[in-house]
């Protein structure tokens, strides 16, 4: 697998210019009739719980606090939308798979996500993250199924890269790259971010502010 080319300064000066901005949470959201009504343009990010969301968006930002962080799966539980220097809103959407929760809450949360991912027309750009210590998994597949039903399209962003060896990222890639083959709605190639070290920080930012209003 040849890497990917390098994105050019002036992007990345982009990326770096808008999270350099005041980013401040705005909205959270547990109903859809509580959506605020449509405005700037959103990119949200999903992912199994504790796949590391919130520390993502907390090394985006440059803040330690924005994004509230846990140990405990399903302490994200309503849609969390961030205005970023009134240009973006983030959503911070909550997490599938295993979480602490009563099964009724995960309901209500896992219907609203998929009514959000299906009729929101500000959103430019769905951000699903996969943990790299264990690449995608079933559950994956199936939340990625629903974006293509829904025809979202979405940037598969590996996490956690530190925790995984350097001569194992390489083949890491090819395998997730492989399997999104199968999915439409996802891009082929695939970010590969760490919230400890900043690797792929500045290229996640990059992508994000594409979608940004231009600066006033």
């Amino acid at each position: 697998m040849a890497d990917p080319a390098p994105l050019d300064p002036e992007v990345l000066e982009a990326g770096r210019l808008l999270f350099a901005r005041p980013c401040q949470f705005v909205y959270a959201v547990a109903t859809l009739d509580r959506l605020p009504p449509p405005g700037l343009p959103e990119v949200a990010m999903l992912g199994r719980s504790n796949v590391g969301k919130s520390s993502l968006i907390n090394a985006l930002t440059g803040r330690n606090d924005l994004a509230r962080v846990s140990n405990t799966p399903g302490r994200t539980q309503q849609l969390n939308f961030f205005d970023l220097a009134g240009r973006l809103l983030l959503v911070d959407m909550p997490g599938y798979g295993h979480a602490e929760a009563p099964k009724s809450e995960i309901a209500r949360w896992t219907a609203l996500i998929r009514q959000y991912l299906r009729g929101r027309v500000p959103l430019k750009r769905l951000v699903l993250l996969v943990d790299a210590r264990h690449g995608l998994k079933p559950i994956d597949h199936e939340q990625i199924t629903e974006l293509d039903r829904a025809a979202v399209a979405c940037q598969i962003v590996l996490t956690k890269a530190d925790k995984v060896r350097g001569g194992d990222r390489a083949r890491l890639i090819a395998d997730t790259e492989a399997g999104l083959k199968r999915h439409p709605s996802a891009f082929p190639q695939v970010l590969l971010t760490s919230s400890e070290t900043g690797a792929g920080i500045p290229e996640l930012r990059a992508m994000i502010a594409e979608f940004a209003l231009p600066a006033a």
